[in-house]
């Protein structure tokens, strides 16, 4: 991307963050309250990630573990199926993507882009940066809410070196063919069948 192209996405991330944000306030007044009320705990979960050339930003998620578990302390095993960790209300969260919704804040501050790699635990980072060639390379942009990847149902646990070596071709894909109609049509998917996936909990 070139500086022309870095600034057309900055604007469409400006925008799009500040119309979703407004469109969905009620939606996060109503998770914050489900969220409250279903566990003990904050609202909020924050974590350390890698963004743009690899510098570490803090990500906001909607809490969906219990206080005193892996999440409340930052640490970054993944989820598994019928993970006693994550609280009811959590798990449908988690299933439906709604727990990242938080993250459009992010966007807001310059850290995340709403179309992009999805930002993985640091650990998770110094690990298969050894085993994946061209793996950092998804740091040649900002992390996103979304991306071609997740659209694509890679998305969930990565319990094998060949499910994360998908998501980074897909993740490489993305970056080298970057437009603003890309980014369009991945939002328009995200919207249809993006939030929902079985592979998600």
């Amino acid at each position: 991307m070139d500086e022309v192209n870095l600034f057309v996405k900055k604007m469409e991330d400006l925008i799009l963050s500040v119309v979703i944000l407004l469109a969905i306030s009620p939606l996060l007044l109503m998770i914050s309250a489900g969220v409250k009320l279903t566990s003990r705990g904050p609202v909020l979960f924050k974590q350390q990630r890698n963004g743009i050339d690899g510098k570490k930003i803090k990500v906001y998620k909607f809490r969906t573990m219990y206080v005193g578990t892996d999440e409340s302390v930052g640490f970054v095993e993944q989820a598994k199926k019928n993970d006693s960790r994550i609280t009811p209300f959590g798990a449908l969260l988690r299933r439906t993507s709604l727990d990242e919704l938080p993250q459009f804040y992010n966007v807001l501050q310059g850290r995340m882009s709403v179309v992009g790699p999805r930002p993985h635990a640091l650990s998770h980072n110094e690990h298969y940066k050894e085993v994946i060639a061209s793996y950092m390379q998804r740091h040649k942009v900002k992390p996103g809410i979304t991306g071609w990847a997740q659209v694509h149902g890679l998305r969930g646990e990565t319990d094998t070196v060949d499910k994360m070596q998908r998501r980074v071709e897909y993740d490489l894909f993305y970056i080298e063919n970057w437009s603003i109609w890309l980014d369009i049509k991945i939002v328009f998917l995200t919207m249809f069948k993006g939030f929902n996936n079985d592979n998600a909990y």
